[in-house]
């Protein structure tokens, strides 16, 4: 094993994990980076191993003799196939060992366990947003993503000596971030790849002067140097041209959930939550028929949803559920402390469509009745917000039953309860917050004054919103602000519907120091006279959850519906409840809307392309196709980068015109074509170097003349009396008949690579700095200094 073969692959395996350095920012942890590590080390040592052994085996029986072209050329392919193997080897070990023989070797029940983690980072990648959780499919999908990128570069840097060519690769993984984050994306996902560029680049430096047989000790100074530079370049062009490359909706990796199969019908709920906006009264759908073992269930939960800024409201975050809702008997079990009751419903699904299940709070189980309708594969648990979700599937034609435990606490219990710790998960999680406008603070500082439990704050900001004197009122449409922040305005005008109330509670219960979300869902309907319930999509609702320590996740309500749909909760009644018949809304009224918001994430088009939604001005459908665009043609851009800026210089070389400067366009083109010209020649020793060249076509004729001309211009210049810098009008044809003449020596790949990525870009830079600094100088007065007596 040489040098040759070992410095090249320890680079361009180096480089391809600084490149995956870009993928910091679309995770929101490092679990991606044992993985990345593991299949790019795997992919170094196959390269190493594959190149070595094949290299032995034909040395014996050829004792030491070159194999031909056709035996070189199949095991230049040969080598990426077995790293390819190598690669599966690594996922299967990773993500598929049961059924592998050793854990490691794929056996055809390996490779389908791995094609379904595939099909589950496909899924991953339509439902997380960035930055997203490292779950197994989607880490399964980088894994592979990044193989086959360390496998390409691999390949072009060792076999095609082409090392700063593999750096696209790196362009590709940095085009992930680009392309899916949402603002930043930090400095090492931008530094990281700008230096595996210029380690390649400085490769490739090494790789061209051991070719002409100039390494040394100092050697790699001046190319490292011009790759350090032309890297940090790569990082200035990243931090600018990634600001002005379009992001897709939300900073996601395709679009993240939006609302269900339903849209305008009120067949599904989005999930997110306005704190702005207007209901509509459309005739009510009936969505589901409800058969429960108590009298009084509690509220079907659709989602949770968890995250809060002041320009969207609330929105759902990443859902984690890895886990089919078959194979888990306690999707939520509840605290030690609180106190529950079973219930048991069947759920027969009429009308409702939507990717998110009703269940009761606290489902311990959910098993569909017929497994036919979609299959109980498709449906996942997110413990994190309580949501059955799926994956590929929606609830339309459905019939399951949710066995539950309904927490049931105490006020005591309640009270009893202390201040999470500030490391505590559920605690950070929870009350993340933007920084949220002084009058807000203010308000929830004197609404709060004096309660010092967790219990009292939630239940003096719930009486505060439902206390009729201080002049809150349910109403179907919310007058627009002018402070510009929503919940300002909904705290000053005090008119909304459950999305405003619950919304606002939430975010007042989190400002002061306790965890809590908004739930999405329905009330329990209406009983029939069969002793079942109809929920419709009038019952459509949005409540308050909140966090108690030791106790888990209780419902709060601070939204005014009728008396007849509302949830008995023991625990929180509304401020007056018992001296009051006339706190809440006279008639039954839609609670949450039945068609999505103007700010509702959009749905998934066919192949999981964002959509345009009903409403939706077709500028906005346009956006993902711009980004697309935009990435082809920044790509496009970078690839014809340097054919196009060595055009330039010709260019200006052949417009200056002088004996120097056409010379030197011709010994950089030589060194495009792979003939690297010795500093210490003369320019007829170089002439007759290039006329050699030439003359292996057979027909040397102007090339070779054209050379000459141009080498004795430059010996005139040189070595003449006085330093001529006349301009050779003639010699620009000569240029040209040379160029085409070397270009013609090579064959059609090898041509193709000389004008897109032209050697003479890196590896001639110090002998072209060198060469300017002494056409600066006259010669006369360098030979004068030197030959100057003592």
């Amino acid at each position: 094993m040489t040098d040759q073969d070992v410095r090249p692959a320890v680079a361009a395996a180096v480089a391809t994990f600084l490149g995956a350095a870009a993928l910091t920012p679309v995770y929101t942890s490092g679990a991606w980076v044992g993985p990345v590590l593991a299949v790019v080390l795997t992919v170094l040592a196959g390269g190493l191993l594959l190149r070595t052994g094949a290299r032995a085996l034909w040395a014996g029986p050829l004792r030491g003799g070159a194999p031909s072209a056709r035996v070189s050329a199949l095991g230049v392919a040969l080598v990426p196939v077995g790293q390819l193997l190598l690669v599966l080897a690594v996922l299967t070990a990773l993500f598929a060992p049961a059924e592998a023989i050793a854990g490691v070797v794929p056996t055809s029940a390996s490779l389908e366990q791995l094609v379904a983690v595939f099909a589950d980072g496909s899924a991953e990648l339509r439902e997380q947003a960035t930055p997203a959780l490292p779950l197994t499919g989607l880490l399964s999908l980088t894994v592979f993503f990044v193989g086959l990128i360390a496998v390409l570069v691999d390949l072009v840097t060792v076999a095609g000596r082409q090392a700063t060519l593999a750096g696209l690769g790196l362009l590709v993984l940095y085009c992930v971030p680009v392309a899916t984050v949402t603002g930043g994306i930090g400095l090492v996902a931008l530094a990281a790849p700008a230096a595996g560029l210029a380690l390649l680049m400085w490769s490739d430096q090494r790789s061209r002067l051991a070719s002409a047989g100039r390494t040394s000790r100092r050697s790699g100074g001046t190319g490292g140097r011009t790759a350090v530079r032309i890297g940090l370049a790569a990082l200035a062009a990243g931090l600018v041209l990634g600001s002005l490359v379009p992001t897709l909706a939300e900073g996601s990796l395709a679009t993240g959930f939006g609302g269900g199969s339903g849209g305008a019908t009120g067949t599904s709920i989005d999930p997110v939550a306005t704190m702005q906006g207007q209901l509509t009264l459309p005739e009510p759908i009936d969505l589901l028929r409800l058969e429960t073992t108590v009298e009084d269930p509690g509220y079907l939960r659709a989602v949770a949803i968890d995250e809060y800024d002041d320009e969207s409201g609330w929105t759902l975050s990443n859902l984690s559920g890895e886990e089919s809702i078959a194979d888990d008997d306690r999707l939520a079990p509840l605290p030690g402390r609180q106190t529950a009751r079973p219930v048991t419903a069947t759920i027969r699904v009429l009308e409702h469509d939507d990717r998110f299940l009703p269940t009761l709070f606290s489902p311990q189980s959910v098993r569909l009745d017929d497994e036919s309708q979609g299959g109980a594969d498709g449906w996942r648990f997110d413990p994190a917000t309580g949501t059955v979700y799926g994956r590929e599937v929606t609830s339309g034609g459905l019939s399951y039953t949710v066995t539950a435990s309904e927490p049931r606490p105490t006020a005591a219990q309640l009270a009893g309860a202390g201040q999470l710790s500030p490391d505590d998960p559920v605690q950070q999680l929870f009350t993340a917050l933007p920084l949220l406008d002084p009058r807000v603070t203010d308000l929830l500082a004197e609404v709060t004054a004096g309660a010092s439990t967790p219990y009292e704050r939630v239940r003096s900001i719930q009486n505060f919103l439902t206390d009729r004197d201080n002049g809150f009122i349910y109403s179907l449409s919310t007058s627009p602000g002018t402070t510009g922040d929503d919940l300002v305005d909904f705290l000053r005008l005090r008119r909304g519907y459950c999305e405003q109330y619950a919304g606002a509670m939430a975010v007042m219960v989190r400002a002061a120091g306790v965890p809590a979300r908004v739930a999405l869902g329905y009330t329990p309907g209406t009983e029939q006279e069969d002793g079942s319930r109809l929920v419709t999509s009038d019952d459509a609702h949005a409540w308050v959850e909140v966090y108690f320590q030791d106790l888990g996740w209780v419902p709060f309500d601070p939204t005014p519906i009728a008396r007849d749909r509302a949830v008995d909760l023991p625990w929180a009644p509304r401020a007056g409840e018992e001296d009051r018949t006339d706190d809440r809304a006279a008639v039954p009224v839609p609670t949450a809307p039945s068609q999505p918001l103007p700010s509702a994430p959009r749905d998934l088009a066919e192949g999981g392309a964002p959509g345009a939604q009903q409403g939706q001005g077709a500028e906005d459908a346009l956006w993902p196709l711009l980004g697309a665009v935009g990435l082809a043609v920044l790509v496009g851009g970078l690839v014809a980068s340097p054919a196009a800026t060595r055009t330039l210089q010709r260019r200006r070389r052949i417009a200056t015109g002088t004996a120097g400067a056409l010379w030197d366009e011709l010994t950089a083109t030589a060194l495009d074509v792979g003939v690297p010209t010795q500093p210490t020649w003369t320019p007829r020793r170089t002439a007759r170097e290039l006329g050699a060249v030439l003359g292996r076509t057979g027909t040397p004729g102007e090339g070779a003349d054209a050379v000459l001309r141009l080498a004795l211009a430059e010996e005139s210049a040189s070595y003449g009396p006085a330093a001529d810098q006349r301009v050779h009008p003639d010699l620009a044809d000569a240029v040209q008949t040379a160029r085409r003449g070397l270009l013609a020596t090579l064959p059609r790949g090898a041509r193709l690579r000389a004008r897109l990525w032209p050697a003479s870009l890196v590896s001639g830079a110090g002998s072209r700095l060198a060469t300017a600094v002494a056409r600066r100088v006259p010669r006369r007065f360098l030979l004068r200094r030197w030959t100057r007596p003592a």
